[in-house]
């Protein structure tokens, strides 16, 4: 990605309050979140370079002493809705409906591990690396996506997501709620698949 001083800038250089003041320090945590709405490096750094033109172009519209950091994620984020919306590469569907609140505890119950440890959910969350779950939050899609991103990965407030998403906090709890569930499903799909499960249960992995 360019660096910041390449990027268009509003006002007397980097005086503060000026718009490249107030971007260089939210540019590094825009391109992670970028990368994890695309999924690509290369659209990455174009939705934020996207991103920070049209900031630029309406900077004039930012409320000085206002969340700064809210404001360009809003349009970084309507970017990656606007441009990805119709060709949007989307993980795996989940059938939400079939997601129990208690997916997680089901599937362990059935499999027989609560009677080898207290709390095998948490054992197999526990085995999940960073770049698992961040896999797992990527198969939702758009909508549930950049919620779960803002929230789990980027530790936004409920306030700053809605102020980002242009909704409701009751909305994004709402999300929230419901990406959770999602999660949980996807999270047990992943454990399984690379063998986590089997590991707990006492199988050994077939690939050895």
């Amino acid at each position: 990605m360019e660096s910041a001083a390449t990027l268009p800038a509003a006002g007397a250089g980097n005086s503060p309050g000026s718009f490249g003041a107030l971007l260089e320090p939210v540019l590094d945590a825009a391109f992670g979140i970028a990368l994890r709405y695309t999924r690509s490096r290369t659209d990455a750094e174009d939705l934020v370079q996207e991103a920070a033109l049209l900031a630029c172009r309406g900077f004039h519209t930012f409320t000085p002493g206002s969340n700064f950091r809210a404001w360009f994620h809003r349009i970084l984020t309507n970017c990656f809705y606007t441009r990805y919306r119709k060709e949007r590469r989307q993980g795996a569907e989940l059938d939400l409906e079939e997601t129990s609140e208690l997916y997680l505890y089901e599937e362990t119950v059935a499999l027989g591990l609560h009677a080898q440890t207290r709390d095998p959910a948490a054992q197999v969350m526990d085995k999940l690396t960073g770049e698992l779950i961040e896999e797992a939050i990527g198969s939702l899609s758009d909508e549930y996506r950049v919620v779960a991103t803002l929230y789990f990965l980027e530790e936004f407030s409920y306030q700053e997501i809605a102020e980002v998403v242009g909704v409701p906090v009751g909305t994004v709890r709402s999300r929230l709620h419901r990406a959770r569930h999602m999660l949980q499903k996807s999270l047990w799909a992943i454990a399984k698949d690379r063998g986590i499960v089997s590991e707990l249960i006492g199988i050994p992995d077939q690939g050895e």
